[in-house]
């Protein structure tokens, strides 16, 4: 009977064994992972059109004056003017001086910008286009600051007679221009009884400017022959040193303007 009684209770113990192992909850399973959240990136920027380049507009060449035009222009005024080359009288620095003329009237360029292989195409009637501006010095009027350029065209001024002019204030409307004075006499330089004097004063040499007096109507003129111009060498500068007072001349010459006129002379010659 205990041996019954035994079997029964290790019966009951494997079924009781047997039960708590089904009520024992199973592991946990590993967790799952999980993607990370998706995080949106900003919105990127619209891209902002390139400003459109603009072409650079060239500035309007400025209008050509005419001759009248130019007189009744003001001083230190901009000007621009058709004319044609007479004479050069000297280039330094890039820096030219020259006599011009056209068909109405005379322009003076002092110091205009001027490469020296440009100076060496200037020749007498070349057709340029000068801008600068309008000026005065001791009542010589000039275009400085001057540009320019070589247009197309060809002229030479005759020379204009005036020998009447010489004394009247009408002469200063041709100045600078290419003229001729007729019938002129030689006069002292200065009280030693000299036909000319290098420089105003006689302070210069040979090679320097050329300063003689001249008579018309018993009205007495200084002209000068400009070293810059027509130098020691050139014809006209040793017929000038060559004059005599008394003697009988025929000038030609730009009517340049020094606190009354003063002719740059080219030409000398015994009077006809």
């Amino acid at each position: 009977m205990k041996k019954f009684i035994a079997i029964l209770l290790v019966l009951a113990c494997v079924f009781a064994f047997t039960a708590c192992a089904k009520e024992t909850p199973a592991p946990s399973e590993a967790p799952v992972a999980t993607e990370a959240p998706v995080v949106s990136e900003a919105p990127a920027e619209p891209e902002v059109p390139a400003e459109p380049e603009v072409p650079e507009v060239p500035e309007a060449p400025a209008a050509v004056l005419t001759y009248a035009e130019y007189i009744a222009a003001e001083l230190d005024t901009a000007v621009t003017v058709e004319t044609y080359v007479q004479a050069k009288q000297s280039w330094w620095d890039n820096k030219a001086t020259i006599y011009t003329q056209d068909e109405d009237g005379a322009y003076f360029l002092y110091n205009a910008a001027c490469s020296e292989d440009d100076y060496a195409l200037l020749v007498p009637g070349t057709k340029i286009r000068v801008s600068g501006y309008k000026a005065a010095w001791s009542g010589e009027v000039e275009i400085i600051d001057a540009t320019f350029e070589i247009i197309e065209g060809s002229y030479i001024a005759p020379a204009f007679d005036a020998t009447a002019l010489l004394g009247t204030d009408d002469l200063i409307a041709h100045q600078n221009e290419f003229a001729s004075f007729a019938g002129l006499t030689v006069e002292a330089a200065d009280d030693s009884g000299a036909a000319f004097l290098y420089n105003w004063d006689g302070s210069g040499e040979d090679g320097s400017d050329l300063y003689f007096n001249v008579s018309l109507d018993g009205n007495t003129y200084s002209f000068t022959v400009e070293s810059y111009l027509t130098g020691a060498g050139t014809d006209v500068y040793e017929a000038v040193k060559a004059l005599a007072v008394g003697d009988k001349i025929d000038v030609e010459g730009f009517i340049y303007w020094y606190e009354g006129v003063q002719p740059h002379v080219v030409s000398v010659a015994p009077a006809a």
